[in-house]
């Protein structure tokens, strides 16, 4: 009865204010949209934007001149103007157009604070992929300068879009069904870490390997630099931690209503794989400690899950009962002394009724399209309004980044650091506070906070 209550008022709300809404907006003008970043997420962050509203995307930009082409192909077939959309080598140089209302940002990790700095300076409202940034003083950059100059920015954490999540926290833990929570366990045992060791080769004529590298470490172009496989580097982003556990600490926090840890704490190391390329950690562990509350991050990108029905996901772990959650469903036991109660299991939803073209379409996370959706939807919803914040919020996206940014310092330094939230600093520990500011590659200059108190 609740599933069904739930998915009725869910499908209620949406048809007022998201999949209703290209229709009952038929007299507004589209939008105007470009996209910074037209690799496998770009493209799927703004076809799931062209599905739910009235948009015309009329600026892509990318260094991989083919990229960029195939993009414009594919947004020249799928938006309703079939108008092909401009293209830029240089997102300087589109933000300069200054004829644009929403940017969406999905490059490698280590750009995404100069072009989202940029765009909030140019006057849009911004979509940028998670996690925000690649160090700390980066992520709280960006959150100034969105606030500076009164850009809505919601962040790719788009757990806290996802329908049957959504369920999960207002039926299980919003309700206190689980009791006292002490313990929640996320985790990721994906063999999604790169094992070769290519040679390095020199970049391809159509990819301008100077742009891309932009303020990281120039290293040796090998075949597992671009595309995708960049995250097997820690110059371009922070390896597993940061791709991974960022999305389940964001749940967590979202959950259970949590704002910064208190105390951060990791080990791990390359511990099996020794002979790749890739120099991200292939086994680590982290603690998040939270008043009466511990949330611990493993994952190792070797052997077998612990669960080989869940690899990547969060358990609580509560008196009265635990729920396990990912993005294929949750399950929520509730406790008995004999460990006989039944098992509630729901399954992830997917909208194939209303978006027939998520079945074909090349690349796509399907279990993923509706919270993505949803995500649209929220940004432009506030947008419209301007009075709240969206869901993921760039400030939230700034808590669950640097965690899990502290957590990798953690484990390079060796020991535990206290955060305090109100000087963005780690307490007492100067070496771990010049850890917080990555080296950035000349000519470019590392984004600088502006207001000393946020």
């Amino acid at each position: 009865m609740y599933r069904r209550e739930f998915l009725k008022a869910g499908a209620a709300a949406l048809a007022a204010s998201g999949y209703g809404y290209a229709q009952a907006a038929q007299d507004q003008k589209a939008r105007r949209v470009g996209l910074i970043g037209c690799g496998w997420y770009g493209k799927i962050d703004l076809i799931r934007l062209i599905q739910v509203a009235p948009v015309e995307v009329v600026s892509l930009c990318d260094v991989d001149k083919h990229m960029l082409s195939n993009a414009a192909d594919i947004v020249e077939h799928r938006q309703d103007s079939k108008k092909r959309p401009r293209t830029y080598s240089d997102y300087r140089e589109m933000l300069k157009e200054r004829d644009l209302d929403i940017v969406l940002i999905a490059t490698p990790d280590h750009w995404h604070a100069l072009t989202m700095i940029e765009a909030c300076k140019s006057g849009v409202d911004i979509y940028v992929q998670k996690p925000i940034s690649v160090d700390v003083v980066e992520g709280r950059a960006m959150l100034q300068a969105a606030r500076q100059h009164e850009r809505i920015v919601q962040v790719g954490m788009q757990r806290r879009s996802t329908p049957h999540l959504v369920e999960a926290k207002e039926r299980y833990l919003d309700t206190g069904a689980l009791g006292k929570i002490a313990l929640v366990e996320i985790y990721c045992y994906y063999h999604m870490r790169a094992t070769d060791h290519p040679p390095a080769t020199t970049p391809p004529d159509y990819f301008d390997y100077e742009m891309w590298t932009g303020p990281a470490p120039m290293r040796p172009y090998t075949t597992l630099t671009h595309p995708r496989t960049w995250r097997a580097f820690m110059e371009y982003g922070n390896g597993i931690v940061g791709d991974m556990c960022v999305h389940m600490l964001d749940m967590t926090r979202w959950c259970l209503n949590l704002g910064w840890p208190t105390n951060i704490s990791s080990s791990g190391g390359i511990f099996v794989d020794k002979a790749s390329l890739a120099n991200i950690s292939d086994t680590q562990t982290a603690t998040f400690d939270f008043p009466d509350l511990r949330v611990v991050w493993e994952h190792r990108s070797w052997g077998e899950a612990n669960d080989p029905k869940r690899p990547w996901g969060a358990t609580f772990y509560g008196d009265k009962g635990t729920l396990k959650m990912d993005v294929y469903g949750y399950d929520y036991t509730p406790w008995t002394p004999k460990g006989d109660a039944p098992t509630t299991h729901v399954d992830v939803t997917y909208e194939y009724d209303k978006f027939p073209e998520d079945r074909t379409e090349k690349d796509l996370e399907r279990h993923v399209a509706p919270a993505v959706r949803r995500h649209m939807l929220n940004l432009l919803e506030c947008i419209d309004h301007r009075d709240k914040r969206p869901v993921s919020d760039i400030e939230q996206g700034y808590i669950s980044a640097s965690s899990c940014i502290l957590a990798n310092d953690s484990m390079a330094l060796g020991r535990s650091l206290e955060w305090d939230p109100a000087t963005h600093q780690v307490k007492g520990d100067k070496e771990a506070n010049h850890m917080l500011r990555r080296k950035y590659r000349g000519p470019w200059v590392h984004p600088e906070p502006t207001l000393a108190s946020s």
